[in-house]
């Protein structure tokens, strides 16, 4: 009897979005980023390796394939590097995570969904116009609403966190890993319930 080894190497894309560089590295804008930070440094997977307009990085996580990505087209182009990496991998939008920064929650405060609207999110608004879908599973950390002496959003989202919110947002990176494992294992369920 012959087996044939599953010819996709990839079981699911698990995307944290932010700005390339350096000087965006604290931004509120850049709490996908630092999430993916996170989940690459705990399951021991280097995002490393520039393709699909990404650094990438390829590993298991609770038991399926998964590519880290982190876009570098910068947020309002999310889209174009998420669409290039599901091309290739030829996998469905139920199959990639999107991991991101969200005004409308408290500081710390995580909320998954298994789909939705932009909200306003221009790095979202990209990925849904080039995926033709908004069917797609999401982590949104909180960053907390923008102050009234913000004319802008833009200036509030590519401002630095202060320490302590940088603090609250890190307490919660083990509940986004657990959170993780059981949406790409297809319990979104029982993510939203434990961890919303």
């Amino acid at each position: 009897m012959l087996f044939f080894k599953n010819k996709n190497p990839i079981d699911f894309i698990i995307a944290g979005l932010g700005n390339p560089g350096q000087k965006y590295d604290k931004n509120r804008h850049n709490a996908g980023f630092n999430a993916l930070d996170y989940i690459s440094g705990r399951a021991g997977i280097e995002i490393k390796k520039l393709k699909h307009m990404s650094k990438t990085g390829t590993g298991v996580i609770a038991g399926k394939k998964v590519l880290l990505l982190k876009p570098q087209t910068f947020m309002n182009n999310s889209g174009e590097a998420i669409a290039d990496a599901m091309r290739f991998y030829r996998i469905t939008p139920e199959q990639v995570l999107v991991i991101f920064d969200d005004v409308s929650l408290e500081v710390g405060k995580i909320r998954i969904r298994r789909s939705g609207s932009d909200g306003g999110h221009n790095g979202i608004k990209s990925i849904i116009r080039h995926l033709g879908t908004q069917d797609f599973p999401r982590v949104k950390i909180g960053v907390g609403q923008k102050p009234e002496n913000y004319t802008e959003l833009a200036d509030w989202v590519l401002s630095d966190m202060s320490v302590n919110e940088r603090n609250l947002i890190c307490r919660k990176y083990d509940n986004i890993f657990d959170a993780v494992c059981l949406i790409i294992n297809g319990d979104t369920e029982k993510a939203m319930q434990e961890y919303n």
